[in-house]
């Protein structure tokens, strides 16, 4: 086809170079599937007739620090639209700046908090500045791969559900300019603009997400007031038919019946309305990606990030609706059907480290006379701790009691002398102390509440009514560089003994016979913590469930011995991978 018009609108549908076209999409993130599963999962989309592939842009991850860009290996993202194109897909963008994604602060990059009047999503001039700084960086990249010079990005949505946040009426103005300026430079030539709120206000949006849109086979009553109110007689599209639902850490799993779905998707495409799937294929929020709920109370979300992804359908010309099973990864513990379970060896922990000894490989300590949060602290070139931990020391002459006040943020043990005595949570709570080493659970990814999203203790910790001061501080971020050091500087690892102490890390070994295979890490008897694999976070693991496993892909491992290491705070037992599907 020729390239001159591109993705277009008349009185009643969508148009892809003058000809009628229905977007067929599916969500799949590049930054939660191992790059070299890109190829498989695509081919599977494509397999399932959809017809565009749709990701967003995670800016914390591509800039984790002011003027340092990542757009490499894992987070090549010409790469992944270009692989995309080769498969027959289109693309429809989603570079944010928020994206919300269920990812830390919204996919925002935490030390835009180190302002200490920073308002995020509005016109803040600290706000809009980092943005224009990210999208110089992000738009010429993405500029060759647009339609119009052969490429597979037909449309963009900039920002995401501003609706339900709207804190600044002049904030969609200054995104509608940004839109300009990246279709002056030929990105695209139709935007999106994902609004959602109770009234599922127009603002020029292409799109609305089925949440408040209820779309369920027999009640529709938002599509209806969507055309009727915004667009009578225009195409519509739901941008995010949610195909499940994410996991909080000690809710139950949440699971969509199929039929549902199939009946739904069914009903949206009789309406001759576009659909994008979300996801079509969730993958995993490896490391610290993931966020938390605010309301009604904190809560951090689970590593995986299947969304119970439980089927797909194919779409003929004549509008035929096909529908098969798509098996995606599991919370459960359990061997899936279809899959193997067979197992690897038992990864036995035979080194240990403490909390204590592992201090002197931190950056700092830092000496300051009241708490600092993690943001705030000097380290990381200036750009303050963005995950894992930090441990907070100060000298107390008495006993007596301790009250947080709610500035715990978002878990802290507690060590008298270096022993274990209790736990404050993200509330306020009483006990005796020396140390808090205080754990970054998950930044909230929605809600009006994203400038407070500032971890570790963000104010007085009180003894007897009496704020603590003069405290040591250790960042214990957990970033690669951090475990790095370990073997680097020769930590002085210990063969471990029966009762070793906690928080501590743990070295192990798993064997992987012949050509590794994909596999669940399962943790029986271990509590909360991290594990690594040569290297590599694969996230967060507490057994209050609901995800019992942590994934562990293939192209992560090593044929033969494989290097095992757990940050963790109580529990000893040996751990073991199941093996599964290839």
């Amino acid at each position: 086809m020729s390239r001159k018009v591109g993705l277009s609108t008349n009185s009643s549908q969508l148009t892809l170079e003058g000809e009628p076209f229905h977007i067929l999409g599916g969500s799949i993130h590049y930054f939660r599937v191992p790059r070299a599963y890109w190829r498989d999962r695509l081919m599977k989309m494509k397999a399932c007739g959809i017809n565009t592939l749709t990701t967003h842009v995670p800016w914390s991850l591509h800039q984790p620090e002011r003027g340092v860009f990542n757009f490499h290996t894992q987070l090549d993202l010409e790469a992944y639209i270009s692989l995309a194109a080769e498969l027959g897909l289109w693309v429809i963008l989603r570079p944010g700046p928020y994206i919300s994604s269920e990812m830390d602060l919204g996919g925002l990059p935490s030390w835009l908090l180190r302002d200490g009047s920073m308002r995020l999503r509005t016109t803040y001039p600290g706000f809009t500045e980092a943005v224009n700084a990210f999208f110089d960086k992000l738009i010429p990249k993405v500029v060759p791969l647009q339609f119009k010079k052969g490429g597979p990005i037909i449309a963009v949505q900039v920002e995401n559900e501003y609706g339900s946040f709207a804190k600044d009426e002049n904030y969609m103005i200054f995104i509608k300019e940004v839109k300009i300026c990246m279709l002056s430079r030929c990105v695209a030539h139709l935007s999106i603009s994902l609004s959602v709120s109770e009234d599922i206000k127009c603002r020029a949006d292409a799109g609305v997400n089925n949440q408040q849109c209820q779309l369920r086979a027999a009640a529709f009553s938002a599509p209806k007031h969507l055309f009727s109110v915004c667009q009578p007689n225009g195409p519509t599209m739901v941008m995010d038919y949610w195909t499940g639902w994410y996991d909080v850490w000690g809710d139950l799993h949440h699971v969509l019946p199929p039929e549902d779905m199939v009946s739904t998707v069914r009903e949206i495409l009789r309406r001759g309305m576009s659909v994008n799937l979300y996801m079509f294929h969730g993958g995993s929020s490896f490391g610290f990606m993931s966020g938390a709920l605010a309301y009604p109370s904190y809560k951090a979300l689970v590593s995986s990030y299947g969304w119970f992804v439980g089927v797909t359908c194919s779409v003929t010309n004549k509008s035929v609706v096909h529908f098969i099973q798509m098996l995606t990864f599991s919370n459960k513990n359990e061997a899936l059907p279809g899959l193997s379970n067979n197992a690897y060896e038992p990864a036995i922990m035979y080194q240990h480290l403490s909390l204590w000894d592992a201090l002197s490989f931190t950056e700092g300590p830092f000496k300051s006379p009241k708490p600092v949060n993690m943001e705030s602290l000097p380290v990381n070139n200036g750009n303050g701790q963005s995950y894992g931990y930090t441990l907070y020391e100060t000298t107390i002459t008495s006993g007596g009691f301790l009250r947080s006040g709610d500035n715990v943020r978002d878990r802290a043990l507690v060590f008298v002398d270096r022993s274990y005595i209790g736990l404050f949570k993200h509330q306020s709570m009483e006990l005796r102390t020396l140390s808090l080493l205080v754990e970054n659970c998950g930044r909230v990814h929605q809600g009006r509440d994203l400038d407070k999203q500032h971890k570790g203790l963000v104010g007085d910790i009180l003894l007897n009514n009496i704020p603590l001061r003069d405290f040591m501080i250790y960042s214990l971020d957990m970033k690669p560089s951090f475990i790095e050091r370990f073997v680097l500087y020769h930590a002085p690892w210990k063969t471990v003994l029966q009762s070793p102490s906690f928080p501590g890390f743990f070295m192990g070994r798993l064997f992987a016979y012949g050509y590794p295979s994909d596999t669940y890490v399962k943790l029986p008897s271990w509590e909360k913590g991290v594990v690594f694999i040569n290297g590599l976070n694969l996230g967060r693991y507490w057994s209050i469930g609901p995800q019992q496993t942590l994934y562990l892909p293939s192209p992560f491992l090593n044929r033969g011995i494989n290097q095992v290491k757990l940050c963790t705070n109580q529990h000893l037992a040996s751990i073991s991978a199941t093996q599964s599907l290839t």
